[in-house]
């Protein structure tokens, strides 16, 4: 399915999950913490409690700092598993998030895609904890909302009323505007309940489970990748046929 981006002025992107490979940053630190408390448990298993802990935590304490939801997350992920969580446990998986990597194909299909419009990230993180992954992603963004600047995590829908704020102050109108993420849960339902178009990446590729909690909405996305180059790859096929219908056959010969 070629993705219309002649349509869209502005794209706004959940960065952990879709343009960052969170769910190997998190097994970076869940699996030695594992080993050291004497948790049997499969990446699957640390993946789900992460899940389930993120999702509380987030919840019962929007107004945290995402630094310092990730240090309760942990304590909820030993009470899960029944292993003992030490202060330097959690504080390791509070300062990991600058360690995760980026997906290899984030930075070309991102630049490809400034090409043709903005790029926002809205992000269930604070702005310290992003400056650090933000140096991956290789491009400068024209936007960012955190849920520093909102007092709120996705799912809440204040995020994406935020979005739709910053997304007018560059003069975008809301059919003009394309949220893309890896999360049914947090970003293509809720999303899509305001009205605004979403595109999956489904960087799972089907497999269920991971990091991020099932999606109890009805919201469909209106497009579906499994990665960012596909997606960018879709949407220059789109323009270059819109931009030929539009130019009409050649008269000459």
């Amino acid at each position: 399915m070629k993705l219309p981006l002649h349509e869209y002025s502005a794209l706004t992107f959940d960065c952990f999950g879709t343009l960052i490979d969170w769910e190997t940053g998190i097994l970076s630190v869940l699996r030695p913490w594992a080993k050291s408390a004497g948790v049997d448990a499969s990446d699957d298993a640390l993946l789900g409690a992460y899940a389930r802990a993120e999702s509380v935590q987030e919840l019962e304490t929007p107004g945290a700092l995402y630094r310092e939801v990730l240090r309760g997350v942990m304590h909820r992920i030993g009470d899960d598993l029944g292993g003992a969580v030490s202060a330097d446990d959690a504080e390791a998986l509070s300062v990991s998030i600058g360690e995760w990597p980026v997906f290899e194909d984030t930075p070309a299909a991102l630049a490809s895609l400034q090409e043709r419009a903005k790029l926002i990230v809205v992000s269930n993180v604070d702005r310290m904890s992003f400056e650090r992954a933000a140096q991956k992603l290789g491009v400068e963004l024209d936007g960012l909302v955190t849920a520093e600047d909102v007092g709120a995590y996705k799912p809440d829908v204040r995020m994406f009323r935020a979005a739709l704020e910053e997304v007018a102050r560059h003069g975008v109108k809301p059919q003009q505007h394309l949220h893309v993420a890896q999360s049914m849960h947090h970003d293509i339902a809720p999303a899509g309940g305001l009205g605004i178009a979403t595109c999956w990446i489904d960087r799972r590729a089907g497999r269920p489970g991971g990091a991020t909690p099932e999606s109890h909405g009805t919201t469909r996305p209106g497009w579906m990748f499994t990665t960012m180059r596909e997606l960018a790859e879709s949407a220059s096929v789109s323009e270059s046929a819109a931009n030929a219908a539009q130019n009409g056959p050649d008269d000459d010969e």
